[in-house]
């Protein structure tokens, strides 16, 4: 009886264990594309991102720099005031998206140039990512508005 109650203890013990482990694996496989790193422009020309990498990048439109082409493709460049870097992205553009404004982008950096699958736009005129905001302090770019 007693070797019973132990070999159904050890029994538990491993139907356990491979479910923890299979449960951990199904977790960390789907959220393989959900973790997006964020890269200022500096820290992109400086050590350019592999081809198949998705990450953020934000900083400010470059002024001068906005060419809406033919069809929804858009390009621009964005800045942290170290370094600019081209982006591309077909499709609608936020409303409050324009020159020397703060945005985000989600994409790829392919031959030189960001293509953006998303665009994020400030959305009121204080608001500023967080993460731009700290690229932008480390460049002495940015200063604290006021109030």
């Amino acid at each position: 009886m007693k070797g019973l109650k132990k070999k159904r203890r050890i029994q538990v013990i491993v139907v356990a264990f491979v479910a923890l482990a299979l449960s951990s694996g199904l977790i960390g496989y789907a959220m393989r594309d959900g973790i997006n790193f964020f890269r200022s422009p500096t820290q992109v020309t400086e050590e350019p991102p592999a081809a198949n990498e998705v990450f953020r990048i934000g900083g400010l439109v470059e002024e001068g720099s906005l060419v809406r082409g033919q069809g929804e493709t858009v390009t621009f460049k964005v800045t942290d005031g170290g370094a600019s870097v081209p982006v591309a992205f077909t499709g609608v553009l936020p409303d409050l998206f324009e020159e020397n404004q703060g945005m985000v982008g989600t994409g790829r950096y392919i031959d030189g140039v960001f293509q953006a699958s998303e665009i994020l736009a400030k959305h009121d005129e204080t608001y500023m990512p967080k993460e731009v905001i700290d690229a932008l302090k480390d460049q002495g770019v940015y200063v604290e508005p006021e109030g």
